[in-house]
Order: structure tokens, then sequence, then C-alpha cells
């Protein structure tokens, strides 16, 4: 089966609301049913920037894909976009003390194999909302049936 994007996305959304304690938008803010904060700030919003993908080839059911997404990370103060930006970080690349990371990322029929930054933009603030963007990779394969 080939990597299935919305998937593999709607895993990282839950993945970094569960971590952070902080409501995570999936190409939108947040809205008040969204759990566990709804849409108050600081929140994150995920946006899935696409991917490649590679194989399968004739006869092999299963496909890996290269996954980028920028979570941007969105507060009222500076000092609180850097802090769901750090946040953030620990949710995605923090280990575990007995190896492998601490937050599982879990997307059905997928394993994440791998995960990396691609580059953090840093605070910036329009019309009073402050916001930090940083871009992830995650290298993702669908196990044989």
């Amino acid at each position: 089966m080939p990597v299935q994007g919305r998937v593999v996305s709607l895993a990282v959304r839950d993945a970094l609301a569960a971590a952070t304690g902080r409501s995570c938008g999936y190409g939108a803010a947040p809205v008040a049913a969204d759990k566990p904060t709804g849409a108050a700030i600081p929140y994150q919003v995920l946006y899935p920037l696409g991917g490649t993908a590679s194989g399968p080839p004739f006869g092999d059911s299963n496909g890996d894909g290269r996954m980028v997404y920028q979570v941007t990370s969105v507060a009222s103060t500076a000092e609180q976009a850097e802090w769901m930006a750090d946040k953030v970080r620990v949710a995605v690349f923090g280990k575990a003390a007995k190896g492998g990371y601490a937050t599982p990322i879990s997307p059905a029929g997928h394993t994440v194999m791998e995960r990396e930054v691609e580059k953090e933009e840093g605070v910036t603030v329009t019309n009073g909302v402050y916001s930090w963007i940083a871009r992830i990779i995650l290298h993702v394969t669908t196990p044989d049936s």
C-alpha cells in the first residue's frame, strides 16, 4: 500500500496535541471543540507540505514516503511562541529513557521510521499575533501485510 498522507497527517496532529497539552489545527486554527484546549492561545497548526513517495516495485505491497510538515506555534507573546515551539520540538524529537522516541506517531497501517528537522524560522509577529515556524520531515513506510 502506498503512504497515505492524510492518515499520517492526522497521526501527527493527534500526537502533537497529546504531547504538548495544547490543541493542534489541521491546516487552520483549532476550533472551540478541538481537544484539549479548543481555540485558546497558544496552539499549533499543522500544515502538510507534501512529500515524495518511493516504491512499491511490481509484486511488492509496501511503499515508503518522505512527508514534510510545517508546525506553526501561535501565541500572544514572543516568549509564549518560543515556549510552544520548545514543546513541539520535545514532542517530535524527545527521546525515551529506554531508547526510541518519547512521543509515538502511529498512523494506521504505517510506521514512522525516522524524524528530522528541515528548518526553524524563529519568532515573527503580525498584527500582534506571534508565531514560530518549524518544518519537520517524517520518513514513513507501510509494512508488509
